[in-house]
């Protein structure tokens, strides 16, 4: 199994999970085999500075993966990802190694379009580009879920006292 993660850095399976998958700079593939880590690969996402709706899911899809892990994406590209047969799963957060970690061991699963996608009416289908262009948009959907994630940290952690 190959999946494919949204990466903030090359770091291998220390690298930081990007928010959202069609504008991080990075993705990092990881090959399984019955959960074991076979081969890590790094790759500069080519559309990083601007993309047309599906770019990114095709490219994806040409590097043979099986799954995509990310922060968030919107309804648009996980409706491609189903036509590719590739497993969108949203919600990924922290290193690769944790997202790889989470998924495998059934926390991390299924895809929800962003809630920033969602409020701009792109839950669905987008304007050609319009989302993607717009920088503050990008940086309010960043903090919003780095927001949840906080939350979400915080709610585990106060469940662990």
């Amino acid at each position: 199994m190959r999946i494919a993660l949204s990466a903030e850095n090359k770091n291998g399976l220390d690298s930081v999970i990007s928010p959202h998958f069609g504008r991080c700079p990075h993705f990092v593939l990881v090959d399984l085999e019955d959960h074991d880590v076979r081969e890590i690969q790094e790759v500069d996402n080519p559309y990083f500075g601007h993309h047309q709706p599906g770019q990114v899911p095709a490219f994806i899809n040409s590097l043979g993966a099986d799954v995509m892990l990310t922060g968030g994406m919107g309804g648009r590209a996980i409706m491609f990802f189903q036509q590719f047969g590739i497993e969108g799963v949203t919600g990924a957060y922290g290193t690769v190694r944790q997202s790889v970690e989470r998924y495998l061991g059934g926390q991390l699963k299924g895809a929800a379009p962003c809630k920033e996608s969602e409020e701009h009416g792109h839950g669905d289908i987008p304007p050609d580009g319009e989302y993607e262009k717009d920088e503050l948009g990008r940086l309010r959907e960043e903090a919003e879920m780095l927001r949840q994630q906080l939350s979400e940290i915080e709610a585990k952690l106060n469940q662990a006292d």
